[in-house]
């Protein structure tokens, strides 16, 4: 994922934008301001957030 695209899907927490990591469904709840970095946690799995590589993110379209 790009970064832009990682902080307009933060910016806009309304917004039902499916995003995964390896695979996994999760939100994005901080970019970093080192650009490189986010942190996340799954969908409706508990509340345990990693710092995962921005570029590992993908935005899944339908």
């Amino acid at each position: 994922m790009e970064l832009v695209r990682a902080k307009q899907i933060v910016s806009t927490p309304s917004s039902n934008v499916e995003v995964q990591f390896n695979g996994v469904s999760v939100w994005i709840d901080e970019v970093h301001e080192n650009g490189k970095t986010a942190t996340v946690h799954l969908r409706g799995l508990g509340e345990e957030r990693t710092e995962v590589g921005i570029e590992d993110l993908k935005e899944i379209t339908y």
